[in-house]
């Protein structure tokens, strides 16, 4: 399962600025970009119905030029929901009492299906009155036109036209042009590997697919090319070692169920964390179990 959610929240805090230039141009005429600071993610608890949420994104920016702060929530939703402007006006009204300071409210809508218009605001009106119309800025990536990203020197565009709106026969091309874009702007490993990453999660190539894909590669110019094909053989090696260790986690989990019954769901989540040099070490250890004290045992000494 794709955890989406964190997916996008891991790519906008690493690219915050890069995410503001691209769609905001005029908040970075007036943000002071070394101001920037990452506040750590807010609570709120529905009190009437028990339920807990949690912002994606809250960001303290100074005003250019002056001496006063300001809040940027960005919020990325990877499902369409029906509440979901209700739920901005409440995550902006309890930031503003709570820090007593603006707050420019965005939504990422990620999600692939519908692609109409999202609402963007949020309103409470009578007959005779209206109390509160509350807005909101919305980016809605699979109504944008990949193409209208092609020659923006930004990362986030090279990431984000895999999410954006793509007619099936494009996809392989899509591909190839998000990583041309990628190698042509030099960023450090890590970044790389993040957006790389990003984009080959979002378009997977069925077979048919990568032969077009590989096709287009060769309209590359070659030094471009080369780059590109590094990361396409990291892709594959990347995916040759999770199979081998989505391989050993089903061997040790069987061999231990078989040894002791099912596993609590905790347990076997602190196995499947483990590296695959862990994971055959585990296997051979099992042997000699003869409790599970002796799994928990060997859990808590690698700690």
């Amino acid at each position: 399962m794709i955890d989406h959610d964190r997916l996008f929240k891991e790519l906008l805090s690493t690219f915050f600025l890069e995410f503001i230039e691209l769609f905001f141009s005029e908040v970075i005429a007036y943000l002071e970009p070394d101001s920037v600071t990452f506040l750590d993610k807010e609570i709120f608890t529905d009190v009437t119905a028990g339920e807990r949420h949690e912002t994606d994104l809250v960001v303290q920016a100074q005003f250019r030029g002056r001496s006063s702060f300001f809040l940027i929530h960005l919020e990325n939703q990877s499902e369409s929901r029906g509440n979901f402007s209700q739920r901005m006006f409440t995550y902006f009204a309890r930031l503003h009492e709570k820090f007593a300071l603006p707050v420019y409210p965005i939504a990422v809508f990620s999600y692939d299906e519908p692609q109409k218009a999202a609402a963007s605001n949020y309103q409470i009106e009578f007959p005779d009155w209206k109390v509160l119309e509350f807005n909101y800025r919305a980016v809605q990536l699979n109504r944008l036109n990949w193409r209208d990203f092609l020659n923006q020197r930004n990362p986030l565009a090279s990431a984000l036209m895999a999410k954006m709106k793509i007619a099936p026969q494009e996809r392989p091309q899509v591909k190839a042009e998000c990583l041309r874009l990628l190698v042509t702007l030099k960023l450090d490993p890590a970044r790389m590997q993040l957006i790389s990453g990003f984009v080959d999660t979002y378009l997977r190539l069925t077979e048919s697919e990568v032969k077009v894909f590989e096709s287009e590669l060769s309209t590359i110019e070659p030094k471009e090319r080369e780059e590109v094909m590094q990361i396409v053989t990291s892709w594959m090696e990347q995916g040759i070692e999770q199979g081998q260790k989505e391989g050993q986690i089903k061997l040790v989990l069987r061999m231990l169920s078989v040894k002791f019954g099912s596993l609590d769901s905790e347990m076997e989540a602190q196995i499947r964390s483990l590296e695959i040099d862990r994971l055959e070490d585990l296997g051979v250890a099992l042997l000699n179990f003869q409790h599970m004290e002796d799994l928990t045992k060997w859990l808590q000494n690698l700690t």
